[in-house]
């Protein structure tokens, strides 16, 4: 359950601070905005000849082992099923377009080919022909590449257990109902895994994690010296603490599921690729600069590369618009030791995720030294 404190912390003055933060892209500036999730609940059911798809990437994430994971996509080549859904992705709309990400992710990613660029000649020894030619398709047709990711195995894999009485925001419906993955890496029928656990973890952060993005565009243009940045700081504070908490009430739940079979190795590889990056920590890391798994400019870009366009345009321009904030780090002052404190909290929280991430991906967790 969410600790109350997130569902009741005050939001943050909606009133733009002026110039400064009017390039940041919508939606996320929007301060009512749902942030890194999409704007409607995911495709639960895709219709048509697409319902094959959804089928396949159930019973890969379902397999036994890589080898039948494997051999159930070359079934699917042999019969010319792959081809048939290629050829159909330009009429997709948005929304299926992405619900198809989906389910192409699930399946690289349980085959082990999280790491293939699908228009590489090179992958074509690697992994099926007429899969990559699906995979390069529905990439081109999100307008992203590297979609086989967290924010897509996770933010795009939830759907409420049952239908709202009434209409509720995107992050709402995701922070209060009870909820389920599309694709299952649990046999249907049995409990959910650690897998499936830890990727609707994520989308509760993420859900969680709105208050953090209207502060971000709060702190967004801010002089340093300003009485208000080290309010918003102290919020951002609170805000990080309350994810913490609620990573930590989700580990019990994690800890008690099932042993995974051999899914745990879907995590070792992702994390591998810095693929395991919450969005979210990626919007505190713009305004706080703490740098992400790999230090540096190019870090940040391995991280974001996993994101869609227009996620990365904001968080770019946040990163500019944040700069005069993140001089604090090099000054002293009680508004300096609180720009510290943040850094130390967000540390802090991608710390209590890696735990849960080497939690779900037991007994080969040990391997994460680091995730995020």
């Amino acid at each position: 359950m969410a600790p109350t404190a997130l569902t009741t912390f005050p939001a943050p003055s909606a009133e733009p601070p002026a110039d400064p933060a009017a390039d940041i892209p919508e939606p996320i500036s929007d301060p009512q905005a749902h942030g890194f999730l999409p704007a409607r609940p995911p495709v639960r059911t895709m219709a048509g000849t697409w319902g094959w798809l959804s089928e396949l990437a159930g019973a890969v994430a379902t397999a036994p082992d890589r080898d039948t994971a494997r051999a159930l996509v070359a079934h699917g080549a042999r019969q010319g099923d792959l081809t048939a859904l290629r050829q159909r992705v330009s009429r997709l709309s948005p929304r299926n377009a992405d619900a198809a990400s989906l389910r192409v992710a699930v399946i690289a990613a349980a085959c082990g080919w999280s790491a293939l660029d699908p228009l590489a000649p090179v992958s074509r020894r690697a992994a099926d022909p007429a899969f990559l030619d699906l995979w390069s398709a529905v990439a081109h047709r999100v307008g992203h590449q590297q979609f086989v990711a967290l924010p897509t195995l996770a933010l795009l894999n939830w759907s409420p257990e049952r239908k709202p009485r009434r209409a509720l925001p995107i992050d709402q419906l995701a922070r209060t109902e009870p909820l389920v993955p599309v694709v299952r890496w649990s046999p249907e029928g049995q409990p959910l895994g650690p897998l499936d656990r830890l990727m609707l973890a994520t989308t509760r952060l993420e859900a969680h994690g709105i208050w953090l993005l209207r502060l971000a565009g709060t702190l967004a243009g801010r002089d340093p010296a300003d009485a208000s940045t080290a309010t918003a700081l102290r919020r951002l504070i609170r805000v990080q603490h309350a994810l913490r908490a609620q990573l930590q009430s989700e580990a019990a739940e994690l800890r008690a599921a099932p042993e995974p079979a051999w899914q745990g190795a879907v995590l070792i590889e992702l994390a591998g690729l810095g693929a395991l990056e919450p969005p979210v920590f990626q919007a505190a890391d713009a305004v706080l600069g703490t740098g992400g798994r790999r230090a540096g400019d190019t870090g940040r870009h391995q991280l974001r590369r996993h994101l869609p366009p227009r996620h990365r345009a904001w968080l770019s321009a946040l990163d500019r618009h944040c700069a005069p904030v993140r001089t604090l780090a090099h000054q002293g002052g009680p508004d300096a030791a609180v720009f510290r404190e943040a850094r130390e909290s967000l540390i802090a929280l991608r710390r209590t995720y890696a735990g849960l991430v080497r939690c779900a991906a037991r007994p080969a967790g040990g391997g994460l030294t680091a995730v995020a």
